[in-house]
């Protein structure tokens, strides 16, 4: 396929730029793949469409306030550090973007907060035009640096976000999940879970089931040839524990339990787990799966995600799950009926 079938016209369309207060009130929009039908429901609803013995696979990652302002040193020209992943928690080694880039060189120290707050970082590395590699020279442990981050940092939203991030940002750009710092992007479809909703669901026999990926910027990268096998995706780093491999496993052994992912991140990683067995592995490591139509999913049985952007990757995955042209069908109806499209909008269930 092209990149040019994943096009479609947004402007007029909802896109909200905050979450609904009520996070399960989101519309869900149910698709059967094997009866080729469109159901229009509350996300509440979701627990009809989950049996005793199906297991649900989540991202725990947490966003963090990755975007920094500071100076840099002697000159005190004001710059910004947007942080792009880690790199070494042993060394404190970051991947990020700098602007203005040509201000900052190797060997720069940069400052970030004052007083007893200030944080220094120094430049170790050029990686583009506009990427470097950065050490933050701080004494304590990791988790400190993250609390250091979490007071002086701001909130990555998505970049068509026009507004400014605020402190309300931290709390409410992350999923109920969320306990492990590293992504610059909430993992978006678990953000109409509920503590009260995950309860219900639980209480049907069905089990939550945590793994990592640190979802970078690179999510929101464009895709930029039209030949989808030429195009690359940036690492994010995951993790996938033996329980969740091993409760996989069973759910794919049992033929009438399903394996629920939540969101395309977890899609990916749990695919990326497959051995050639079919079944999940656990580890840790670095993925830049690349999920586009068609594509044979081993693992992944049904798929909770968003209404995502024309020619994203994100795009891409939901049509080779869904179909392709059951998948822009559901698009379709969507626009028509008014669904909240994006980062903070409605859902979709494919079953």
């Amino acid at each position: 396929m092209k990149l040019t079938d994943f096009r479609y016209e947004i402007e007029g369309l909802n896109v909200p730029e905050e979450p609904l207060k009520k996070r399960d009130s989101a519309k869900l929009m149910v698709l059967n793949r094997a009866e080729q039908t469109i159901e229009h429901k509350k996300f509440s609803d979701i627990h009809k469409y989950l049996n005793e013995g199906d297991v649900i696979i989540y991202n725990n990652t947490k966003v963090f306030p990755a975007r920094l302002n500071g100076k840099k040193e002697k000159t005190e020209a004001d710059i910004e550090v947007f942080l792009l992943r880690e790199l070494q928690p042993e060394n404190m080694l970051w991947d990020v973007l700098v602007e203005p880039a040509r201000k900052i060189r190797i060997g720069n120290k940069l400052y970030f907060g004052e007083g007893d707050d200030e944080l220094m970082a120094e430049v170790v590395d050029n990686t583009t035009s506009r990427g470097r590699t950065i050490r933050f020279l701080y004494e304590g442990p990791n988790d400190e640096l993250y609390d250091k981050l979490d007071e002086l940092g701001k909130m990555p939203l998505p970049p068509y976000i026009e507004r400014e991030p605020v402190d309300a940002d931290k709390e409410r750009y992350q999923t109920v999940f969320a306990t492990e710092r590293g992504a610059v992007a909430a993992p978006t479809a678990g953000m109409h879970f509920t503590p009260e909703l995950v309860e219900k669901i639980e209480k049907k026999g069905v089990e939550f089931l945590p793994i990592t990926l640190h979802i970078g910027w690179g999510t929101f990268r464009n895709v930029e040839v039209e030949d989808l096998t030429k195009h690359r995706m940036d690492s994010e780093n995951y993790f996938i524990s033996k329980d969740t491999s091993d409760k996989i496993n069973t759910a794919l052994k049992k033929k009438k339990n399903k394996v629920v992912a939540i969101g395309t991140s977890a899609v990916r990683t749990i695919e990326t787990s497959v051995m050639a067995s079919g079944m999940s592995k656990m580890g840790t490591g670095w993925t830049d799966k690349f999920i586009y139509p068609p594509y044979q999913f081993k693992i992944t049985e049904a798929l909770i995600t968003n209404f995502h952007r024309p020619e994203s990757t994100l795009l891409m995955l939901g049509a080779a799950f869904a179909g392709y042209d059951f998948l822009m069908k559901a698009y379709e109806e969507a626009k028509e009926k008014d669904y909240r499209l994006f980062s903070f909008g409605d859902a979709m269930l494919i079953i």
